[in-house]
């Protein structure tokens, strides 16, 4: 146990990303709210990125909403009765009431009821990457895994009740690709509200039983085609609906709650959300809320504990370092530099007037997957010698082998 405690403190993601220059905290603007660096914003991008692309190809266009709304619009939904207290709100000059988002599924389910909606056009997908805010107590913050402001890969789906089991399982799809690339195996927890306090939610106790019957037939055709098994947690469901929760256990023995994907049927009640059927009349829809990485801080910090900072090359945000060995080779290490950047891949260029070992010390110290080392035998041969933080020396390569290893390796984000 205490091996497992020391290796923990080791892996902190407060430590390494601070070692790494990914994110800073200050007292100026205050504990909670983390500023991310540079380098940091490279790793957030990449993984909203690669979300984005996996749900492009099931369909998910993206909107953009405010970050602040009327009272009413959380009053109507039933989260400021609910959870009134963790709201920041805002006073306008005019003493109008507003409040600082906690969520985006209020807002969405207004994008949906724009317009009517014929069951054609069913189902509606909606995707977006925002900050929300919630007001923990000082005691509850800590590095990236409770904040102030959490940035959610949110995506609400709007459709029929014969479309829910379709539409989760894509999304279940998405968790699974998503967290494999990364070598996560996941369990599955069933969160479903405690029955003695049915009024802890939203909707009828009829409504609840509906929905948590759907997610057990949904979870048991999964476990049938592939083996995934389930369990269920009482009292772990959202204030609407119950949930799937994806958990992660990372490399350094510490279980996160990382994807959720949510079935709600309490807020297309409360907010009167309908289609058109085949028969010309209103039919009632179902919400899918869902989100991959769960929130892109806490996301963040398990893959650095993960992989204590060495991330994959297609994450890193810095690919490969180019060391010219003394300043006349600095000319031909431009080169292949511009000749990186022109594809797209993240380097640096290191020509500060100090030593070779200093130099590729620094690129291991900052983790960085490939550094490229150009000297006089490198210029004659018009060649690279590549070096690998995971498998060593490479060897020379040409500079059109060094790009297409980089892009073949990033493009199937090994």
């Amino acid at each position: 146990m205490e091996k497992e405690i020391n290796e923990m403190d080791k892996n902190d993601h407060r430590v390494i990303g601070k070692e790494l220059d990914l994110f800073t905290f200050s007292e100026l603007v205050g504990p909670g709210l983390p500023l991310w660096t540079p380098r940091g914003t490279v790793v957030r991008e990449e993984l909203d990125k690669f979300v984005g692309e996996l749900r492009e190809k099931y369909g998910y266009t993206r909107v953009t909403i405010p970050h602040i709304t009327k009272r009413e619009l959380y009053e109507k939904s039933g989260h400021w009765d609910k959870f009134s207290d963790e709201l920041f709100r805002i006073t306008s000059r005019e003493g109008k009431e507003y409040a600082l988002k906690p969520m985006s599924c209020p807002h969405h389910t207004q994008i949906f009821d724009r317009k009517p909606h014929s069951y054609r056009e069913m189902p509606q997908r909606y995707a977006e990457t925002t900050m929300v805010y919630r007001d923990e107590q000082s005691g509850e913050l800590g590095g990236l895994t409770r904040v102030l402001s959490i940035t959610q890969d949110d995506a609400h789906v709007f459709c029929r009740h014969n479309q829910v089991k379709e539409e989760f399982l894509k999304i279940w799809d998405i968790v699974d690709t998503f967290y494999k690339t990364f070598g996560f195996s996941l369990k599955v927890r069933l969160s479903f509200r405690d029955p003695k306090e049915q009024k802890k939610y939203l909707g009828t106790k009829e409504i609840w039983d509906t929905a948590e019957n759907e997610l057990r037939s949904i979870a048991e055709e999964r476990k049938k085609e592939f083996k995934t098994d389930y369990f269920e947690g009482l009292g772990e469901a959202a204030l609407y609906g119950p949930k799937l929760d994806f958990m992660a256990k990372n490399s350094a023995g510490r279980q996160w709650q990382v994807a959720t994907i949510q079935l709600d049927m309490n807020l297309p009640e409360r907010f009167d959300l309908n289609c058109i059927n085949e028969k010309g009349e209103k039919e009632r829809i179902v919400m899918i809320h869902a989100a991959i990485t769960g929130s892109l801080e806490r996301c963040t910090a398990v893959l650095i504990e993960h992989f204590v900072g060495a991330f994959p090359l297609w994450l890193s945000p810095v690919q490969v370092k180019v060391i010219p060995v003394r300043e006349n080779h600095n000319e031909y290490a431009k080169e292949v530099f511009e000749m990186l950047k022109e594809n797209n891949i993240r380097a640096e260029f290191d020509d500060k007037d100090e030593n070779l070992g200093t130099k590729v010390r620094d690129a291991k110290n900052n983790k960085i997957p490939y550094w490229i080392v150009i000297g006089d035998k490198e210029i004659e041969a018009g060649k690279v010698t590549l070096e690998s933080r995971d498998s060593g020396q490479l060897g020379q390569i040409s500079t059109e082998e060094l790009a297409k290893k980089l892009l073949e390796e990033i493009k199937n984000k090994k």
